[in-house]
């Protein structure tokens, strides 16, 4: 893996949500601003207004929890791929480059978000927090009638409608991995390995 060149001075930092893949935020690393981020866990920059290191959300509670840290090919660009644990703009908006209320980058990442909220404050008009309420069994067999409506939607030839199953049976599918105390990311790590095993990547 290519190492950061620092000896060019600072380098630009490209913030990645891990989850939803959407760009949040553009900063500037310097050698000891990505040490603290590989150390600490969370995502610090190197102020250029005040000169000095500044972990992004230390005074707001919206910092940027890191999950992978890599330079590009040459070593001029960091890639920070992090989990926001709130807004990332200043502005309070999701992205430094999502209009309020926007959500950029693959609405699933925001599902799966949205599902352990809703799981998390169990209010009693949410339908998911109703379905976890009733347990693994139920959810299972719901995931199970959902998936029989995705065959017949499919056999049918319905394009609008085997959209709509689908993601009806993709829902209910989040909210059983979370039942069950499994993240999508755990799955798509087998589909991974799966897929390196037979490339030989």
């Amino acid at each position: 893996m290519t190492a950061p060149d620092f000896s060019r001075g600072l380098l630009p930092a490209v913030v990645q949500d891990a989850e939803t893949h959407a760009l949040l935020m553009v900063g500037y690393m310097n050698e000891e601003a990505y040490h603290h981020t590989l150390e600490t866990g969370w995502v610090t920059f190197f102020s250029r207004s005040r000169q000095c290191l500044w972990v992004k959300g230390e005074t707001s509670g919206a910092k940027l929890k890191l999950v992978e840290l890599r330079a590009d090919c040459d070593g001029d660009t960091v890639w920070v791929r992090a989990l926001p644990l709130g807004p990332t703009c200043h502005r309070g908006t999701y992205s430094c480059f999502a209009e309020e209320g926007e959500l950029l980058g693959s609405f699933l990442g925001h599902l799966w978000r949205i599902i352990q909220e809703k799981a998390q404050h169990m209010e009693t008009n949410s339908y998911t927090a109703t379905l976890l309420q009733k347990g693994l069994p139920a959810i299972a067999q719901k995931v199970g009638e959902e998936a029989v409506e995705v065959v017949v939607a499919a056999l049918a030839q319905s394009r609008a409608r085997l959209a709509e199953e689908a993601a009806d049976l993709m829902y209910h599918l989040w909210v059983l991995l979370l039942a069950a105390g499994l993240s999508p990311a755990e799955v798509e790590a087998v589909l991974r390995r799966r897929h390196e095993r037979r490339t030989g990547v």
